[in-house]
């Protein structure tokens, strides 16, 4: 088990370094130049030579990569080209917003995914397996901006149930202030959830029947256990692995399905700041959001491997 760990833990480090060096060379093979953002037309040459000196975009790029390396080992992601002002804080201001939307995504796709694909699969044939199908068909066809068009132009324009945009409305209090934030997660919230719950749901139907199969659920059927016991106590429990995985997967596409939810509903969080940066040719930024967002996709996916290390005996012999 120690080993298994291990290996997967080596196997995060790689990938994040490998995506630390994509990320590092695809924004400065960019046809633009981000300099644009701090320098103005009328400065003078030796202004400008100095500002690209004070960014260490003066330096060749093979230096600018060993010191973007070395600044990433001890924490310091640099600073925003727009903001003048450390990367890390512009990330901490945004960050929470973010995973707020993110982690009620998944922990919705989780509550609502799991019933529907147990009752799926032991009702064969029955309403829930008919739109658990159709939702594990056509999810993967939707597209996350189309979505959330579609749901702020239903439940914020023609119903008005819904605020159209932003976090929170300014100068609100208390519960209000609770309230005000539920409204305005509601709509990316649920975009999310459409997105991602049924490919999930289809999963753990699929491996749910696989598992109702097996001779010792037959064994349980024979000593009376009812069918709703067999389910959630006994196949529940191996046919998760493959839910599991998927959850992590999932992850990566709630993450990048931020970006477009957040710039769609101007929410405040992290794909936001991304959409912004890339507008603004902020290289910093764009630096610290994507490994951040690598970071975050790993470190789901090791914790995955984990979590079915320990809901499944066979995978630990």
């Amino acid at each position: 088990m120690a080993l298994f760990a291990g290996r997967k833990l080596l196997r995060a480090v790689f990938t994040v370094w490998i995506a630390a060096t994509v990320t590092f060379l695809l924004l400065r093979l960019l046809p633009s130049d981000p300099t644009l953002l701090v320098l103005q037309e009328d400065m003078t040459p030796e202004l400008r030579a100095a500002l690209l000196q004070q960014y260490g975009l003066d330096k060749p790029l093979v230096v600018q990569y060993v010191l973007y390396l070395k600044e990433l080992l001890s924490g310091n992601l640099g600073f925003s080209f727009r903001y003048n002002v450390p990367v890390t804080e512009v990330i901490a201001q945004r960050l929470p917003w973010t995973l707020l939307l993110t982690g009620a995504a998944l922990v919705a796709t989780v509550l609502v995914g799991i019933p529907l694909g147990v009752r799926a699969a032991t009702r064969r044939g029955g309403v829930c397996d008919v739109v658990v199908r159709s939702l594990g068909i056509s999810s993967n066809a939707l597209f996350v901006p189309s979505v959330a068009m579609l749901l702020l132009l239903l439940g914020g324009s023609v119903l008005g149930w819904f605020p159209i945009g932003g976090s929170i409305d300014p100068d609100t209090r208390g519960l209000a202030a609770y309230g005000s934030l539920l409204l305005h997660l509601a709509l990316p919230l649920l975009t999310l959830l459409l997105v991602n719950v049924g490919p999930y749901a289809f999963t753990l139907r699929a491996s749910m029947i696989e598992i109702l199969g097996e001779d010792y659920i037959k064994s349980a059927r024979a000593h009376g256990l009812t069918q709703r016991r067999i389910a959630w106590r006994h196949a529940l429990r191996n046919a998760i692995g493959p839910a599991l995985t998927l959850l992590g997967l999932q992850l990566g596409s709630l993450v990048g399905g931020a970006v477009l939810t957040e710039s769609t509903f101007a929410y405040p969080g992290l794909g936001r700041l991304t959409f912004d940066a890339v507008q603004r040719l902020d290289f910093p930024v764009l630096q610290g959001a994507f490994l951040l967002l690598a970071v975050t996709v790993v470190v789901a996916n090791l914790l995955t491997d984990l979590a079915l290390l320990l809901v499944n005996p066979r995978i630990r012999t």
